[in-house]
């Protein structure tokens, strides 16, 4: 494990003491080399095991994630290399700075096995965010939504703080996930209390309906690397999140959340409603994950196999399906210099290529047979039919809606008469097509072998 670890965090100093001609081309080489390495950890021992590092270690439920992680790494430094490329090289050290150290605590949270730990990183990864929505954000209003990121995470975090000194004080130990805790048996009202404040720092990382008005304004103004690593990464830490909670507490009933579920299953239909009426690409796709991510609370909190199963598949289907949906806009913009809906039409006309990658993001948005993201869906469905017949409504509705915005999208940015103000003329280069190709093949090999991340 250390072979991998040891590499990304050398990859912080790495980036400041490269020449300049070198930066882009070995940053990514090496990344790349780190995402090869990773691979290894799909193939996870599904029972319990003893390990060397006490604190730090991957099993089945961080693999898959922890594998996603560094996949999209080289992604989001070749996405963002042509953004970069007229910028000073301070700057460019800079930003490959800040995504390779929200790299490094993304990977820390996710291996790590103390829940004290895994506060500690996945705290920390708000100041990498930070940097770069607020310094590189597109729109004069970065700073708001900079505040707004920051200002949820702190406050919603807090009672989790609380609740892990909590733990840590009763149980005179750090709680460590991969040994549950047995004597651990607090009153019902106050082990209802400590889920509910350590769910509620998870809940807005999804984020959940209701406490989800941080996302669109940082998706919105965030670079590419930015809007990448918050809808692919930083969105699962949330269900990552819950999902250790379940093994970190004492286990409660599912109708003790039925709020949360009411709220996640309207949701749903309200953001996915919502996405019909966006003229910005960035929005759109930025609803677009908070209704998926509604699925995904559904599953966790109603703490079935099946459900769980789901929520993993769906995860990390829509880290893939967002993440290239982002690219796709960010492609667009740099030719157009506009995200509105109403001025990308015709990419059709002169970029017949870039609609076969638009119309394949697209089917995996609407879990379109054989994909993972169907496995996923197929998976959440079943357990929430078994839980409560009347959930086909709400996500019937959800389905329907998705698969109308979705091709409404498609629609409207491909075909049609191009705008006078559009300059497509120019070619794709093979870095897009590349970003693309790597996007999409995970999502097939996973179609054909799903277990490897289940």
């Amino acid at each position: 494990m250390l072979k991998i670890i040891l590499p990304t965090l050398l990859l912080i100093p790495t980036t400041l003491i490269l020449k300049p001609k070198n930066l882009f081309p070995k940053t990514t080489t090496i990344s790349f080399i780190l995402a090869l390495l990773s691979l290894q950890w799909l193939k996870q021992p599904t029972g319990p095991k003893l390990f060397s590092y006490p604190l730090l270690d991957v099993d089945h439920i961080s693999a898959p994630l922890l594998t996603l992680s560094y996949w999209l790494l080289p992604l989001t430094i070749m996405a963002s290399q042509s953004s970069l490329s007229k910028e000073p090289i301070s700057r460019q050290r800079l930003f490959l700075t800040a995504v390779t150290t929200l790299h490094a605590l993304t990977m820390l949270t996710f291996s790590s096995s103390s829940l004290t730990l895994m506060y500690i990183a996945f705290e920390a990864t708000l100041i990498p965010t930070m940097i770069l929505i607020t310094r590189w954000g597109h729109q004069a209003e970065r700073l708001t939504a900079g505040s707004y990121f920051m200002m949820y995470t702190l406050l919603s975090s807090m009672p989790l703080l609380i609740s892990i000194l909590f733990i840590d004080h009763t149980l005179l130990a750090p709680t460590l996930f991969f040994f549950p805790t047995q004597n651990f048996n607090p009153p019902h009202w106050q082990n209802t209390t400590l889920w509910i404040a350590c769910m509620l720092a998870f809940l807005v990382k999804m984020p959940m309906y209701g406490l989800h008005l941080w996302l669109p304004k940082a998706h919105v103004e965030a670079p590419i690397a930015g809007s990448m690593v918050l809808a692919a990464i930083l969105l699962k830490m949330g269900g990552y999140g819950m999902i250790r909670i379940l093994q970190a507490l004492p286990p409660m009933k599912t109708d003790t959340f039925i709020i949360l579920l009411i709220i996640s299953l309207w949701g749903m239909i309200m953001t996915n409603t919502t996405c019909m009426q966006q003229t910005d690409l960035k929005s759109l796709i930025a609803y677009s994950s908070i209704g998926h991510m509604c699925l995904v609370i559904t599953a966790i909190l109603i703490q079935s196999p099946w459900g769980l199963t789901g929520a993993m598949l769906l995860m990390i289907a829509h880290g893939f399906t967002s993440s290239l949906l982002f690219c796709l806009t960010n492609m667009s913009y740099e030719r157009t210099h506009t995200r509105l809906l109403i001025l990308t039409k015709g990419i059709h006309m002169t970029l017949p290529l870039f609609t076969t990658w638009w119309l394949l993001a697209g089917l995996t948005n609407i879990a379109l047979p054989p994909s993972i993201n169907f496995s996923g869906e197929i998976s959440i469905l079943s357990s929430s039919f078994n839980w409560s017949n009347l959930t086909m409504i709400h996500l019937g509705l959800g389905i329907l809606i998705t698969a109308t915005y979705t091709l409404n999208m498609f629609s409207l940015t491909q075909f049609g008469k191009p705008s006078h103000s559009q300059k497509l003329k120019q070619a794709p280069h093979s870095r897009e097509h590349l970003i693309s190709t790597l996007h999409l093949l995970p999502l097939l090999l996973l179609s054909l072998k799903p277990e490897l991340v289940i």
